[in-house]
């Protein structure tokens, strides 16, 4: 909480003013706002009385685009305490990530703000906030998009939620937009959400969406999503996004070797504390195991990272018990340490929106902050996979609604997923898309089709699709780009108030050292060289065996388990990643030497008690000179 004293593409908006000042209910919010931050002598930055005022004495709709560390909860804690006072209902905030909603109610309760959150982290105290809830003990509620599916919650708890709120928040708004770099499918039910509240009136709800990482085409959208008649009708605030204290660059170097050599040479050389981000887990968790076995104080933080373990994880990095904290963008929007000093990407995110997001977690209470980007030609595929991956395939989403019509009731995930034959993640993100349009509803047991008729909608998706290829050429242009990189930054995120910086590395010049020497490149390219991947054995049958004529279930014997597995690494991984991803872009072919060798590496590290004695080829439609050889290659030896 923090209160102190491409555009040719992109639609306008109409200028936007606050409502009339009110003296009075200024000096009843600035008394609650001293009252939070525990300071005497606060002062409201410019636009959150505003934004306070219009949401509190005019019930209106409203956007806030404000950079990171300008104060966004501030506006929303304050709001939620004067429409309390009022005998207004509590404050529901839809919030996107764990690591946001700690860090909300452990803010609140310092300010004594009666918050409480309902997540998949915190089951076991679902019952205890509903009854807080009935006994009207809770100020503020903060929940997940997700769990406005979740068929308990939808059923029990939202309608009187909806009855009595006294103030919505839409926390992170640009997910709720197809444009935004981080678009959620289960977002968009934020909008039936905001259907139900009363608009007008005396009992009018009012509604507070806050981004930081918006350009106009997002804000537009995100209008469009709180349910107004025309733009006119929200109160929109949008301040400059250039942030004083950060000091950008980018080093471009040849090869993914050459980067974590920089990393293990300098990373030590880096002001205070800081986060080091990855595009993907496989590469977070390499570089991690690198830099610490070189001797950094490093963590690997993604989002396979146990709750609990994520939550230490951010209180070390808090108190700069760790130099870095390696991660996905996992650990991004929300995390607040105002003194991290450097934020460096091994790998650069497809959209420039995405990278300001991350990058803005540095410098947000200090005078200077450092942040390196340090790209490679592999990110290109990751971004690709991750572009798409949010758009349904029509085959696919014909299958499923086919395998949910054919079972006439609810089937879980699990059951689902061996039926349709789509990965488990894949499949949950497009049932999550089938269920905003309609087709498909959670229920208890899992998911049902709705019988409502389901349209692929391609020009929609064509369209979403050219708007990331262009983000991506974006993202390239800021690497190669001689201008100021802060301006096209925030020129990207269309602030017309944009300027050079003055700090980053084209307008003052390079502020980081370029090479790493010998000692580090050996280092890192041993550790990419590194083989072997574990594969742990499956403890459960995959639910829906019997449904395909399979007769088991439940929990596999210990005499019938498999062995722990190897595979030779994962198409992720930094090192190796490159070679398969370019062996299987081929056309089918015997297996390459360098797999061959590494694959015997795989072999001769893994501590056999005999010698296998056979090979077993599992025969491949797509692949058979490849699997053939590969199987004659290892018998061989």
């Amino acid at each position: 909480m923090d209160a102190t004293s491409h555009p040719d593409a992109a639609p306008r908006l109409p200028e936007t003013s606050a409502p009339g000042g009110d003296a009075a209910l200024h000096e009843e919010a600035l008394a609650v706002l001293r009252r939070l931050v525990d300071r005497p002598d606060a002062r409201f930055k410019d636009g959150q009385f505003e934004a306070i005022e219009a949401l509190v004495a005019h019930r209106r709709r409203a956007l806030v685009v404000q950079r990171t560390g300008w104060g966004k909860s501030a506006v929303y804690f304050v709001a939620s305490l004067l429409l309390r006072a009022r005998g207004a209902g509590p404050t529901l905030i839809v919030s996107p990530l764990l690591a946001l909603m700690r860090d909300q109610v452990a803010a609140a309760a310092r300010a004594g703000v009666r918050a409480v959150s309902v997540s998949s982290a915190n089951a076991t105290e679902w019952d205890e906030v509903r009854a807080r809830l009935a006994a009207d003990e809770v100020d503020v509620l903060l929940i997940s998009p997700e769990r406005l599916t979740n068929p308990r919650f939808r059923d029990e708890q939202l309608p009187d939620l909806v009855a009595r709120m006294g103030l919505l928040v839409v926390d992170e708004a640009h997910c709720i937009s197809d444009w935004g770099h981080d678009f959620r499918p289960d977002y968009r039910r934020i909008r039936d959400l905001i259907g139900l509240l009363p608009a007008e009136g005396p009992r009018a709800v009012p509604v507070l969406a806050t981004t930081a990482t918006a350009n106009a085409r997002v804000v537009a959208d995100v209008v469009e999503q709180l349910g107004v008649a025309s733009e006119q009708d929200v109160f929109v605030l949008r301040g400059p996004l250039a942030r004083a204290s950060l000091r950008l660059g980018v080093l471009r170097l040849p090869s993914p070797a050459a980067r974590l050599a920089w990393l293990l040479d300098h990373l030590a050389d880096l002001p205070g504390s800081g986060i080091v981000y990855a595009l993907t887990v496989s590469a977070a968790e390499d570089t991690a195991r690198a830099l610490r076995e070189a001797g950094h104080e490093v963590v690997a933080y993604t989002g396979r990272t146990d709750p609990e373990r994520r939550a230490e994880i951010e209180e070390d990095l808090k108190a700069n018990r760790v130099k870095a904290v390696v991660a996905t963008s996992a650990l991004g929007m929300g995390f607040d340490k105002p003194d991290l000093t450097f934020v460096v990407h091994f790998g650069a995110p497809g959209s420039p929106v995405a990278y300001y997001q991350q990058v803005g977690r540095a410098g947000r209470g200090t005078d200077h902050a450092d942040v390196l980007l340090l790209p490679g030609p592999e990110d290109r595929r990751i971004w690709e996979y991750f572009a798409t991956a949010s758009m349904p395939d029509e085959e696919q989403a014909r299958a499923v609604l086919g395998a949910l019509a054919d079972h006439g009731g609810a089937l879980s995930v699990a059951a689902l997923e061996p039926a349709v034959r789509i990965k488990r993640t894949s499949l949950e993100l497009l049932l999550k898309v089938l269920a905003v349009d309609g087709a498909v509803e959670r229920v208890g047991g899992g998911w049902r089709a709705t019988g409502r008729e389901w349209t692929y909608d391609a020009e929609r998706y064509a369209r979403v699709a050219e708007a990331r290829r262009a983000e991506e050429r974006l993202m390239l242009d800021y690497q190669t780009t001689d201008r100021c990189r802060m301006e096209f930054l925030a020129r990207t995120l269309d602030d017309p108030t944009a300027a050079p910086c003055g700090r980053c590395d084209v307008c003052a010049g390079p502020w980081y050292p370029t090479g790493s020497d010998g000692a580090a490149r050996e280092r890192a390219e041993a550790a990419l060289r590194r083989t072997g991947v574990p594969i742990e054995p499956r403890r459960m049958w995959p639910s829906g065996m019997d449904r395909l004529g399979v007769p088991v279930k439940g929990r596999i014997a210990p005499e019938s388990q498999a062995e722990e597995g190897r595979a030779l690494a994962r198409l992720t991984d930094l090192g190796w990643g490159t070679v398969l991803r370019d062996l299987l872009d081929r056309e089918d072919a015997p297996v390459p030497e360098e797999v061959l060798r590494g694959a015997v590496d795989v072999l001769a590290g893994w501590g056999w008690r005999t010698r296998p004695i056979a090979v077993v080829a599992m025969p491949s439609r797509t692949r058979p000179q490849l699997v053939g050889s590969f199987a004659e290659g290892i018998a061989r030896i």
